[in-house]
């Protein structure tokens, strides 16, 4: 494993000095909780403590709470941590058999049908919320092109050939080029079944990127050129978080519409921890701490702020970052014990073995 310098730390930590706290934004509306699993009770087990591992799924929020997470585990609660990269269902799929043991970003609805099934199989357990409720949208684009083309609001407008002239490469064969969802998320599958519900399967041609990085870095090239850009986002995904976007206006998400065709916008997602119902009695002081875990999109915000400030960080020196300057935060979610571990082992420049190289 590769080992943080003293140096390296001390580097993070004058960036805190430097950069500070991040401006406070607005709080989001509270949503209507959600409907919790019941709580099982549970007790330590005896023994040696056995390896908690992490599905480390393949966008930025999920691999940054995955390092602050094992950080906390390791160095609070004495647990080894691992990770297993991959997408959304291969992970979930891993998380039913016990190939995994916590996943921080559960999406529902988007994972609904499957989490429902693992949950009735008591598989899987349903712990709380990470990052709370969430938008997403197919059908994003930069806010500068709609101040060009202020008629240009709706999904329906992809289907009028100016626009579709507008978004179209050389590639697209005259269809407006859609940066859809990342191969194996699960709205790879909902965004296909929303462009044939819209009828747009003339009209747009759909683009998936193979990882999340490749789907913000397209954005990213296209609004630094003020070219035009069309295609996925959500709210917690760093675009959405930096850039001024606009979602096209889709008719209004209802039941019958999502089950039917999915002609209709997304239902607001809420993102759930979930995990292996065998961590439930072999870890009850880690979901514990689970249940109370608050990383919530607000909190998210600053740190895409000082990501961004700080580009060539890794998963794990923001994690650092974070761990080192919001001790007020993450130390309620502990044991006082647990607490003065954890700041122990950031003074002594201590790194999760649990930790991947990046």
């Amino acid at each position: 494993m590769r080992l943080f310098t003293k140096y390296r730390i001390l580097i993070l930590m004058v960036a805190i000095l430097v950069t500070g706290a991040c401006t406070p934004v607005e709080p989001v509306v509270e949503a209507e909780p959600v409907e919790q699993s019941v709580e099982a009770e549970v007790t330590a087990s005896e023994g040696p403590k056995e390896t908690i591992i992490f599905s480390d799924l393949n966008w930025p929020s999920a691999q940054i709470q995955n390092r602050i997470a094992q950080y906390i585990v390791e160095k609070g609660y004495g647990y080894p941590t691992d990770v297993v990269f991959g997408g959304t269902l291969p992970l979930l799929q891993g998380l039913q058999r016990g190939d995994t043991h916590v996943t921080l970003e559960i999406w529902l609805p988007n994972q609904e049908e499957a989490w429902g099934e693992a949950l009735a199989a008591g598989e899987v357990a349903e712990i709380g919320e990470s990052l709370g409720r969430d938008w997403q949208s197919a059908f994003v684009i930069p806010a500068y092109l709609q101040e060009q083309y202020p008629e240009l609001d709706s999904v329906e407008d992809l289907k009028d050939d100016q626009y579709k002239e507008l978004f179209a490469t050389p590639e697209t064969g005259g269809k407006a080029r859609l940066v859809s969802c990342v191969i194996g998320w699960s709205c790879e599958e909902v965004n296909a079944a929303q462009v044939i519900g819209y009828a747009l399967e003339d009209h747009v041609h759909v683009i998936n990127p193979g990882d999340g990085a490749a789907l913000n870095a397209d954005l990213y090239g296209a609004y630094e050129k003020g070219e035009p850009w069309l295609g996925y986002q959500w709210g917690t995904n760093e675009p959405a978080l930096l850039l001024d976007l606009v979602r096209l206006e889709e008719p209004a998400y209802n039941d019958q519409c999502w089950d039917m065709d999915k002609a209709c916008a997304y239902e607001d997602a809420t993102i759930m921890i979930g995990v292996n119902s065998d961590l439930l009695t072999a870890a009850p002081d880690v979901i514990d701490m689970l249940r109370v875990w608050d990383l919530n999109i607000n909190l998210y915000k600053d740190i895409a702020a000082w990501q961004t400030e700080n580009s060539d960080a890794s998963s794990n020196d923001v994690a650092l970052w974070w761990l080192i300057s919001k001790s007020d935060i993450w130390s309620a979610w502990v044991t006082d014990d647990a607490a003065a571990a954890i700041q122990a082992a950031l003074e002594a420049n201590e790194i999760p073995d649990g930790w991947p190289i990046e």
